[in-house]
């Protein structure tokens, strides 16, 4: 995790595609309260600091890289004001003796939001504006080996290329077989390949993930059905409650909403005990 600060005060709204509730000062203030939630939860925390870099959106340490068994890879960021951020994650795996599989070269792009473990050896990634399928295919060649399938599949436009649909946007995995989604985007083979998997799906209220540019859906868990989510969208918390979820909330309208990444995109997962 990157707690935000001097880049994220200096901050140009308009240049980092933020909104208008953008206000820095409430938005690393209400990175704390999320942050301390997820300390409660009981994670370990690798923190990587904000020492004025200019990179106001590496906050979101999710997408600069992504985890497999065999090492981590660096990714290759499909918004070029972003690819600066891959070079810090490199070296913080390197602090961390946590080994490097790979990384993800022109004319290949992939962010780590458009990547979705299934399970140990199934690997989905969003085709779209950020990842792209020469990204793809050097992530399915690294991972092959090691039986590891790669599948792709497309993602809408939705809001148009400025604006960022992740494959991560409509789905947000509660359990190994419970999953939130916003099923009207979602990609129609990855939705067969959810239900063939046995996977339960929640359908996150329509209104609450529209009147929050899909935020209302970026739910973290921190462990099975132990899950974050921004404050303010009952409806789908009540709907994640009533299949056996613990909710936890924290206000993310200048954090979240504005700059448009939610819990799940605030964290990069490296290790996850057995539950």
């Amino acid at each position: 995790m990157r707690r935000p600060g001097p880049s994220l005060h200096a901050a140009d709204p308009e240049q980092w595609h933020y909104g208008r509730n953008f206000d820095a000062a409430k938005a690393i203030d209400q990175y704390a309260g999320f942050a301390s939630l997820v300390m409660a939860s009981g994670s370990t925390i690798l923190w990587m600091d904000d020492a004025g870099d200019g990179l106001a959106d590496a906050m979101f340490t999710h997408d600069p890289s992504l985890v497999s068994d065999a090492g981590a890879i660096l990714l290759n960021m499909g918004k070029a004001l972003r690819r600066a951020e891959v070079d810090a994650h490199e070296r913080a795996y390197g602090n961390a003796r946590i080994p490097i599989l790979g990384r993800i070269v022109d004319p290949g792009t992939v962010e780590g939001g458009d990547c979705v473990w299934l399970d140990d050896k199934t690997l989905v990634v969003g085709r779209g504006i950020r990842s792209n399928e020469a990204g793809i295919a050097q992530l399915r060649a690294m991972l092959s080996v090691r039986g590891v399938e790669v599948h792709g599949f497309d993602l809408p436009l939705w809001q148009g290329e400025t604006a960022c649909l992740h494959l991560m946007s409509v789905i947000s995995p509660l359990d190994d077989d419970l999953a939130l989604v916003f099923a009207p985007l979602l990609p129609a083979p990855f939705y067969q390949l959810l239900k063939s998997s046995g996977i339960a799906l929640i359908e996150a209220p329509e209104d609450e993930f529209r009147a929050s540019n899909g935020l209302s859906l970026n739910v973290l868990a921190t462990a099975p059905r132990d899950v974050i989510m921004i404050g303010g969208f009952d409806a789908t918390r009540r709907a994640m409650e009533a299949a056996g979820c613990r909710v936890s909330t924290f206000a993310g309208d200048a954090l979240c909403i504005a700059c448009e990444g939610g819990p799940t995109c605030l964290t990069r997962p490296i290790l996850r005990q057995a539950s």
